[in-house]
């Protein structure tokens, strides 16, 4: 039952918009909130873009040594037939604008096949972003409607500045919340733990919620102060509001601007943040805490030599899903092997980190070398599963909005306190291959 609130969040957003007015307001700015909460002041009234990514997945497709069956750790989800295949990940469609010097808006439809329109086991299109943001009050704009919620940042950031297809285990499975249907009669059982087929999962929410954050940022010299705090529902377009209490989030960042503007400026930036959940199941609230801190370092993008370093770690506790390791099979006797098992009692922990370099051989090659760590319900010995990835990646960048990436995953899963199943699982996952073309208009 939800009982932890973040007390102090009320404190933190006067603190922040404070210390914001002594910074004094800049005219011009490049961070995530600005870059996604406002239309630059050029943009007309209506504008249109939108970027595909036609990718190819690579892995062997091992079977585990028990039951003789491909899980889904090998597989390529979303919907986990296959261990190689072609596919469009993401295609969006964006439409953005200034309806005055004050108000600009931003809506954009996801039509690719990947977690956000998977809902319910079938293909459905969704809305990710749809909101107004009135900028009228000095140090706090205001947001509104489908929000990309103050977190993590590698939660945050926008398509462009993507290096790898895979994404950090770490940012997937605590940040980019799947929706269940708190409708649906499962029972928490004894163990902590509810199951969920998959014909009650409601898509991924990319990590967005509906709701309302007030955000600005503030230039002195070459520092920069940037802050937002969010009040919103946990739920998005296709799931609906699943909870009857509100979602929090808050994130503060400084940096040191070295030059240059946009998503790929240069500068030493670091961000701390927290998000708080109630989401709603059985007829129970549960907490879902999120927190962490990030660190980056950027400078010198499309230039010989140019180079990146990227530090986040993350921790939840409470509301933490461990995705079904099988899909359905009749030979299959336990559940729990091809549901998603929740356990949603506070007790519950995961934490993980990832850490990233990329070096610019010429103006248009990239090689990029990450390692991230996911460590889920340590506090449950039988549950406990440990990620670890070793990727190595190169790109081929034209323009700063189109490129090629590949990627190679070394991929390993730790099982402190294994049984036979879950070793053989273990023991069977695959390394993976991808390659993605990153293609914008």
């Amino acid at each position: 039952m939800s009982k932890t609130k973040p007390l102090l969040l009320s404190g933190i957003i006067s603190t922040a918009i404070a210390v914001g007015f002594l910074c004094g307001p800049s005219a011009e700015a490049a961070n995530w909130f600005a870059l996604q909460g406002i239309s630059p002041p050029t943009a007309p009234l209506f504008g249109v873009s939108g970027f595909i990514e036609p990718t190819v997945w690579a892995q062997p497709g091992t079977e585990d040594e028990m039951l003789h069956e491909v899980p889904h750790i090998n597989l390529i989800g979303p919907d986990f037939s296959q261990g190689t295949t072609a596919g469009i990940l993401r295609a969006r469609i964006m439409f953005r604008g200034n309806l005055n010097p004050y108000i600009s808006y931003f809506v954009a439809g996801e039509f690719g096949n990947n977690g956000v329109t998977r809902v319910r086991g079938g293909y459905q299109p969704a809305l990710i972003d749809g909101h107004v943001t009135f900028s009228y009050l000095p140090g706090a704009r205001v947001e509104v409607g489908l929000v990309r919620a103050p977190s993590a940042e590698g939660a945050m950031q926008g398509f462009m500045t993507y290096n790898y297809v895979l994404s950090p285990t770490v940012v997937t499975q605590l940040m980019n919340q799947p929706m269940f249907d708190s409708s649906f009669s499962s029972k928490v059982a004894p163990t902590g733990s509810a199951l969920l087929p998959g014909t009650q999962t409601l898509g991924v929410n990319g990590f967005r919620y509906p709701g309302a954050m007030v955000f600005d940022w503030f230039r002195s010299g070459h520092w920069e102060f940037a802050y937002g705090a969010m009040l919103g529902m946990y739920g998005t377009v296709a799931a609906g509001n699943q909870s009857n209490e509100p979602m929090e989030a808050v994130r503060l960042q400084e940096a040191y601007i070295l030059g240059g503007k946009g998503p790929f400026r240069s500068d030493i930036q670091g961000g701390i943040w927290y998000q708080h959940a109630a989401p709603r199941w059985d007829g129970v609230n549960y907490d879902m805490n999120r927190y962490g801190v990030d660190l980056q370092y950027l400078q010198g993008y499309m230039h010989p030599w140019g180079r990146q370093l990227r530090f986040e770690y993350i921790h939840g506790n409470g509301w933490i899903d461990a995705p079904a390791a099988f899909s359905k099979a009749v030979d299959l006797k336990q559940a729990g092997l091809y549901e998603t098992q929740l356990y949603p009692g506070i007790s519950n922990k995961a934490w993980g980190y990832m850490a990233e370099a990329g070096l610019f051989l010429t103006k248009n090659i990239e090689v990029n070398l990450r390692y991230d760590y996911y460590n889920r319900l340590p506090n449950n010995p039988v549950q406990n599963r440990i990620f670890k990835t070793y990727a190595l990646g190169v790109q081929y960048h034209f323009t700063p909005l189109t490129k090629i990436m590949a990627g190679y995953y070394f991929r390993t899963l730790g099982v402190p306190h294994p049984n036979a199943t879950s070793q053989s699982v273990a023991n069977s996952v695959d390394n993976v291959f991808a390659l993605q073309a990153m293609i914008a208009f």
